[in-house]
């Protein structure tokens, strides 16, 4: 085996021997947040606290949402999702809100996870709007 292609294979198995770790990191875009005050998600209302977003590991779908406990002892929720999109990605997760009626918890309205253009949507069924 020559000293090129001994150095090419040795590269190629380096590289594809560390792809796959380090894409696990980040494919489940874990995000801690903390919310103050009660948030709506579809089909309940979270109390106040912490919370653990990340995406399920699904093959055939990149928009399933599963919300844990601080600690992620228990699960809390399990949502489908859409694909939602923003101009320019932030150095920080970021959750907004969908107005509602006064006296109600906000509703959870899209997640983005930090540095990406590309998060979810969450849709609600029309008797919690």
């Amino acid at each position: 085996m020559s000293y090129k292609f001994r150095t090419l294979a040795v590269a190629l198995l380096a590289a594809t021997t560390m792809l796959p770790s380090a894409k696990a990191d980040e494919s489940d875009k874990e995000s801690t947040v903390t919310f103050t005050a009660p948030v709506q998600i579809p089909s309940q209302v979270l109390s106040p606290g912490s919370y653990v977003f990340k995406l399920a590991d699904s093959p055939s779908d990149r928009h399933i949402v599963q919300i844990f406990t601080e600690d992620q002892s228990k699960l809390v929720a399990t949502i489908e999702a859409i694909p939602a999109y923003r101009l320019e990605p932030t150095g920080v997760t970021l959750i907004t809100f969908e107005e509602r009626p006064t006296g109600t918890p906000e509703a959870v309205k899209r997640w983005f996870h930090s540095g990406d253009l590309t998060g979810v949507a969450f849709v609600y069924p029309d008797d919690q709007r």
